[in-house]
């Protein structure tokens, strides 16, 4: 079975029928960055170390994004480790983003950045939004990578 799949997606990847990557992916090490988050805590890859991250990008101009954030909180403030452990990232005018910001305090370290091109996006390869990664430390090197890319907000922490 495991074969058969592996064999589907080549011949998707060789028609350019798969979607383009929206950041990193599965296995991919994350670049290196340091930023301060909302309430003025510096977060940066190192603290990516410790432990499964909860990673999410969020964009005020994104529709999906709008739809998706309630599930991402419920989510978040489940996740093991707490606030501690989950990094949100909101991508946008600084007066737009403000609603995602203060919603995202409570269950997250948040930081703000007004373009994909600010240090957390750009570690990121962040292209497209919204984004929910699982990033956990490498058992090989220590560096942090995506460990789970296709998050189902719908099934609660403590099921899976």
């Amino acid at each position: 079975m495991i074969k058969r799949l592996r064999e589907q997606a080549e011949i998707l990847n060789r028609n350019g029928s798969t979607n383009p990557p929206v950041a990193v992916g599965m296995g991919d090490e994350i670049g290196e960055f340091t930023a301060l988050t909302q309430d003025a805590e510096p977060v940066d890859s190192e603290s990516l170390r410790h432990g499964d991250t909860l990673v999410a990008f969020f964009s005020p101009t994104c529709r999906p994004c709008q739809e998706k954030l309630p599930k991402f909180v419920d989510f978040a403030a489940s996740f093991p480790g707490g606030r501690e452990q989950v990094l949100a990232t909101v991508v946008g005018e600084p007066e737009a983003a403000a609603d995602m910001l203060e919603r995202l305090r409570p269950v997250a370290r948040v930081v703000h950045e007004s373009s994909n091109e600010g240090a957390v996006s750009s570690a990121f390869d962040l292209k497209a939004f919204p984004v929910v990664l699982v990033v956990s430390p490498s058992i090989e090197h220590g560096r942090p990578i995506v460990t789970a890319e296709q998050i189902d907000l719908d099934v609660p922490v403590s099921a899976r």
